[in-house]
């Protein structure tokens, strides 16, 4: 209940169109209620012989049924579309803020995830809301009110035989509240199962390349397979509860007919209830039972939604661990001074990354990170740009420690070129210009020709309307890594940052971009990190790293002249 009263509260925001709905139900399950009334009259008019002066009741009951039967086509509509509008505005609403949420958690968050786990509780889970509120809450509104009117029209008809109506009551609870409590978690174990099957689904067409290449197709087809079954086992294993609590609620209504039937007959023999009253009885019967069953068919539902909401609010109520300190500040226009403060970093507590590392990036100088693989560099990267917080010391830019200032505003202030290049599925055009849609086309032009890619783009059939495919798959790697770099040129961004940005051009295109980045260096602060030496030769400012600290530090002449790391790699290449 505490789960559920807390989906409530997400919907307070539509509880007027919620109230709406569950007024017209309630207005139509006072129609239902009355309905049989009327056939009972009527039934009593007719069994004691119908005679002209009959007709103008019955024709008037008639007509009043009629009524009735026509106001339930408004009731019922207001009741279905006041409750799916609510509903499926909400849902709109949580996939809006589950994604927002999810777009925003720092980068430890997604090296724990699945893609297709969170895609499962973004389009997926959230759906479980509308099932709640669109069917569920308002038909157990319904069935309680039916329950209610209809107990007291039978006791007012005949106390003792609507008293034995109830007797299966309590053992329908009772088999209800035992059913919700195994199964939620079966539907609970389906909903992970099935994030888990969208996971895989998500890497293999990813690496649909890499599984032909390496002809993996059955090895993969097994795989999917056997998630598919888990899901499969999961999902059976929720219905083996079903087909055994249905029936049973199914016996327990029928036997309390049964009851009914029995002690009405026996009463009519002794003369002590009318025949119209037992045809009114067992018509309201139906009514007694059918929210009975109603509500107990509702809780493999209510588990159901339950076990997706539950999945949602666990990504709300999930904190990013890296987020804006209270009375953080937008940081204006910086110059674009960068200082690493005794800076250390562990992605584990066991396994340090980066230890105490100082060094200063002057305004408009470029700085490069070396060294071997998987020594901190890129974590450096990733410290200054907020994807992580240091786990000691501080860095600073322009003399403010990051962590005091919004992380909208100080990613502002950075254009990012990284060695794994991302495009989206749009034209170069739109590429280039994501971090500035409002940019004119000049500008873009202007920004592929400093990147060298611009006759690249010319040479292709629909030149900067081309579209790039999936992660841009129809260009070449090296097309990729310049658009990128067009990209973070186009930004204007005080700090540029090039993680491996040359890493897949050939040495001619590498050279083209050196000299564009060279007269793009004016007034910016680089901050590169390269394996390939010859890229950063021009460097104000080399920092070697080894195990996670600086070990030399200069620029090349001198690095070179010195029997230190940064020699033998430059001897290695």
């Amino acid at each position: 209940m505490k789960l559920f009263w807390r989906t409530v509260r997400e919907a307070k925001k539509y509880m007027g169109l919620l109230m709406g709905a569950i007024s017209a139900t309630l207005l139509l399950t006072a129609a239902n209620l009355t309905a049989p009334r009327i056939l009972t009259k009527m039934t009593g008019l007719v069994a004691g012989g119908v005679s002209a002066s009959d007709l103008p009741s019955i024709y008037q009951l008639a007509g009043w049924l009629l009524l009735l039967y026509l106001l339930r086509i408004p009731f019922r509509f207001f009741s279905n579309y006041l409750a799916h509008t609510a509903a499926w505005r909400l849902v709109k609403e949580l996939r809006q803020r589950v994604y927002n949420h999810i777009q925003c958690f720092s980068m430890d968050f997604f090296h724990n995830r699945q893609t297709g786990d969170l895609m499962s509780r973004v389009v997926s889970d959230t759906a479980s809301f509308e099932l709640l509120y669109a069917h569920i809450i308002p038909e157990m509104i319904s069935n309680v009110v039916t329950l209610i009117g209809v107990s007291v029209i039978l006791l007012t008809m005949n106390a003792r035989l609507a008293l034995l109506t109830c007797v299966p009551v309590p053992f329908i609870f009772a088999s209800g509240w035992f059913f919700t409590k195994k199964v939620r978690p079966k539907f609970r174990a389906m909903q992970k199962s099935l994030a888990e099957l969208n996971s895989c689904l998500h890497d293999n067409f990813n690496g649909i390349v890499e599984i032909q290449a390496f002809g993996k197709q059955k090895e993969e087809l097994e795989r999917v397979s056997e998630r598919l079954t888990i899901l499969t086992q999961h999902l059976l294993n929720a219905l083996r509860y079903s087909a055994v609590f249905h029936p049973s609620v199914e016996f327990l209504t029928s036997a309390g007919t049964v009851i009914v039937v029995g002690f009405g007959g026996y009463l009519a023999y002794q003369n002590r209830i009318g025949v119209e009253s037992i045809v009114g009885f067992l018509l309201y019967l139906s009514l007694f039972y059918a929210p009975i069953a109603g509500i107990a068919n509702l809780l493999e539902s209510f588990a159901q939604s339950l076990a997706g909401a539950e999945r949602v609010l666990e990504i709300l109520d999930t904190p990013s661990s890296v987020q804006d300190a209270p009375g953080a500040i937008a940081i204006p226009p910086v110059r674009g001074e960068i200082q690493f403060e005794n800076v250390s970093f562990a992605y584990d507590a066991n396994a340090p990354v980066l230890k105490n590392i100082s060094f200063t990036a002057e305004p408009g100088k470029m700085i490069a990170l070396v060294g071997p693989t998987g020594v901190g560099k890129s974590t450096a990267l990733q410290l200054l740009t907020r994807f992580y917080d240091p786990s000691a010391g501080a860095v600073r830019i322009d003399g403010r420690d990051i962590r005091d200032v919004t992380l909208e505003s100080l990613r502002s202030q950075i254009a990012m070129v990284l060695q794994d290049t991302f495009l989206f599925t749009a034209t170069i055009g739109e590429n280039i210009a994501y971090a500035v849609p409002e940019a004119p086309r000049e500008d873009i032009i202007e920004a592929a020709k400093a990147a060298r890619v611009h006759e690249d783009i010319m040479n292709m059939p629909d030149g900067y309307e081309t579209q790039v495919g999936e992660r841009g798959v129809k260009l070449s790697g090296g097309q990729k890594q310049r658009i990128a770099i067009a990209r973070a040129i186009l930004r204007k961004s005080p700090i540029l940052i090039l993680d491996e940005a040359t890493a897949a051009v050939d040495v001619e295109t590498e050279a083209l971009i050196q000299q564009a980045l060279h007269e793009l260096a004016r007034g910016r602060t680089i901050i590169a990190v390269a394996h390939r030496l010859s890229t950063i030769r021009k460097a104000d400012l080399i920092l070697v790293f080894q195990d996670g600290e600086i070990v030399e530090r200069g620029r090349h002449e001198e690095l070179i002249e010195r029997d230190g790391l940064y020699r033998r790699l430059n001897l290695a290449m």
